[in-house]
């Protein structure tokens, strides 16, 4: 009946220690809850962690609190030399030298949490057995891949602080380059302004299409300047997400745009969906643009429509216009790639698109024929919002 109630005994504990570990993935905190569990239930007096770091030992837990050490590699060596899982030892100067604790006459059970290093429980009374190492090996395994995790999910912690410091930074620069950028063009614009005004009489033909060229270059470079701020500021920024009447948005877009008389607009009815109204907008209207700049003929023809597709919606942008070649397909999405050079074209339209839409879970592509046409297509998940 007594060896019964100790096998039962024993499985609680080892449901017990199992229920301690990986309740947290903060390192400490983890040692904590399966350490100190494991030290009262089997009545030790203390315990520690060596860890592999660079060519030495370092101590990362200690209970009770001892004082963080570092010790030679060939010591460690010495000592846990020939264990492969666990075992008992007699405490020695040695083990005394490489534990951050103070340690009196005992013994030391040492298990080898192999990456993680080496968990060392100590005694100061000889109450730890071979049976004991025998139930704990499994749970100790499962200890030491917890703390793997836990380091794993530190070192992703870290990094993501990082990111976000390092995002951050950039976004600061773009701005602070986007400012210390415009200020020298506002002066450029205001003197060939000037020049234009005050030698109007004494400029010919030539100069003044001089100081045109000037200008356009200018507005040309302000707004390169604005869209690498806005490429770069894109998913960075919380945004406020709210129902947005696409069909409103697009006759907005058409009311803001040139559009030649010779080129007919048409838009099938559109959904209201949930998002940010101006990055709607700038993914409209850099398609709609698009496919008015570059619609080359006498009847030139834009529809606008789009269709349910389960979690999406998928919305297409058809021109007759000039068509793009079939190696274009996905350069034209990359940061400066464009088809042609033209004086508006600053090559980051179509960069600042597939960002928006990627924003919305969404994916965007295109069918196209040389001479005969584009049709873009694009799809945006119905539950995303455009939020980051």
């Amino acid at each position: 009946m007594i060896k019964v109630e100790n096998h039962i005994l024993d499985i609680l504990q080892l449901h017990e220690y199992g229920m301690a570990i990986g309740q947290s993935l903060d390192y400490r905190e983890s040692c904590d809850l399966f350490i100190k569990l494991l030290l009262k239930r089997k009545n030790l007096n203390a315990a520690w962690i060596l860890e592999k770091k660079d060519e030495n030992y370092q101590s990362t837990y200690a209970i009770p609190l001892g004082q963080k050490t570092v010790v030679d590699a060939d010591s460690v060596i010495q000592v846990t030399r020939d264990i492969e899982e666990s075992t008992i030892v007699k405490r020695t100067d040695l083990i005394s030298s490489i534990s951050p604790l103070n340690l009196e006459e005992g013994m030391v059970a040492i298990f080898n949490l192999q990456d993680q290093g080496y968990l060392f429980l100590y005694s100061k009374k000889d109450n730890i057995s071979e049976k004991d190492l025998a139930q704990l090996r499994p749970v100790i395994k499962k200890f030491s891949v917890n703390l793997k995790a836990c380091k794993a999910f530190r070192q992703q912690q870290q990094l993501l602080h990082s990111l976000e410091i390092q995002n951050q930074e950039l976004s600061d620069y773009a701005h602070m380059v986007s400012h210390d950028l415009k200020s020298p063009l506002r002066s450029i614009d205001t003197l060939t302004t000037w020049l234009q005004e005050d030698y109007a009489s004494k400029l010919d033909e030539s100069g003044n299409k001089q100081i045109i060229s000037i200008r356009n270059s200018v507005e040309k470079m302000d707004t390169l300047i604005s869209g690498i701020l806005e490429y770069s500021t894109i998913g960075k920024t919380h945004i406020e997400a709210y129902p947005v009447d696409l069909n409103l948005l697009v006759k907005d877009i058409l009311s803001l745009i040139e559009v030649p008389d010779h080129i007919a607009i048409n838009t099938a009815i559109l959904p209201t969906i949930i998002g940010d109204k101006y990055r709607l907008q700038q993914l409209f209207q850099n398609l709609i643009g698009n496919a008015v700049a570059y619609n080359d003929k006498p009847e030139g023809k834009i529809v606008v429509g789009a269709q349910e597709k389960g979690a999406f919606w998928e919305f297409y942008i058809q021109d007759n216009g000039k068509g793009i070649p079939d190696p274009y397909f996905k350069k034209i999405f990359k940061v400066f790639e464009k088809l042609e050079t033209s004086e508006t074209s600053t090559g980051i339209g179509l960069s600042i698109v597939k960002k928006i839409v990627e924003m919305y879970q969404g994916k965007i592509w295109l069918e196209s024929e040389e001479s005969v046409g584009t049709t873009f297509y694009f799809t945006l998940a119905k539950n995303s919002h455009g939020a980051t």
